[in-house]
């Protein structure tokens, strides 16, 4: 694998283990290019037997991934399709990273949040900076609902009353409560963050690389079938983008200065004045 070309990703290879650090100023925005960047590195991953354990960092400290370019779902159609029978772009994309026989973890440092927090769900583990991580689904505060897998992995990791209190109290999740609701693994200090998911990586990626993947097929195994429910979330997520709420609400958001990275630095407040 080439590993090469990329704009918005570092890759460093190392013992079996992929290094992506997220590096797409000025907040890591979900956008078009950074989306593509993650599809054609999770082909490349899932393609390579060389690796075995898949890290993402940011090299950002504030901003792991903001969340979905805005003004990128501003322009999806507005009129409801007929339900999908296969996944879409982006439900594949992230989807990828939960099937593909690796160990996938993100080291999360900043905000996390929307089209973000959807793809850390999507890998294996997560384990978040105390004092430093927040994560959130702010979907529903804009009159759409998380379309990129949000509604389908909360439930599973913490239950439907904690997934509904994410995404319909639209709130930031720091480290320490994200991990009392199975948000993430485990909160860590900042400083001790790196080491212990490095420890972890390299202990995981000692192991037979048919062991890991069958290991990880047979937890997936073990979870309710997921693709039915992430279609069902993309033909609801289509109803929810063709209200008038939904793009009165971006609209007001993006006039407001939403992903400038001084409001989306306190999303809250933005979010309580767009609405």
């Amino acid at each position: 694998m080439s590993y090469e070309a990329y704009e918005c990703l570092k890759i460093r290879l190392d013992s079996g283990i992929a290094f992506i650090t997220i590096d797409h100023p000025p907040i890591n925005l979900l956008d078009l290019a950074l989306i593509q960047e993650m599809e054609r590195i999770g082909c490349e991953l899932e393609n390579d037997p060389t690796i075995k354990v898949v890290v993402f960092d940011s090299a950002d400290p504030d901003f792991f991934i903001a969340h979905a370019d805005v003004s990128m779902i501003q322009q999806l159609p507005d009129t409801v399709p007929p339900k999908s029978e296969t996944l879409n772009f982006f439900h594949a994309m992230v989807d990828r990273f939960r099937s593909m026989p690796k160990a996938t973890i993100a080291k999360i440092e900043g905000r996390c949040r929307g089209g973000g927090s959807e793809f850390v769900l999507s890998l294996d583990m997560r384990f978040a900076a105390l004092g430093r991580a927040l994560l959130a689904q702010p979907e529903v505060a804009l009159g759409i609902i998380p379309g990129g897998s949000g509604t389908q992995r909360l439930p599973r990791l913490m239950g439907r009353g904690r997934a509904l209190e994410v995404i319909l109290g639209c709130e930031d999740f720091p480290a320490d409560l994200a991990e009392r609701y199975g948000y993430v693994n485990r909160a860590l200090a900042a400083e001790e963050l790196g080491p212990f998911v490095d420890k972890l990586a390299r202990r995981i990626a000692g192991f037979p690389s048919e062991a890991i993947a069958l290991a990880k097929a047979s937890v997936s195994a073990a979870e309710p079938a997921v693709i039915p429910g992430l279609l069902e979330e993309a033909h609801l997520f289509d109803q929810s983008l063709a209200t008038d709420s939904a793009k009165e609400l971006m609209a007001k958001f993006m006039a407001a200065g939403g992903q400038s990275r001084e409001v989306e630095m306190d999303l809250d407040k933005a979010i309580a004045d767009a609405g």
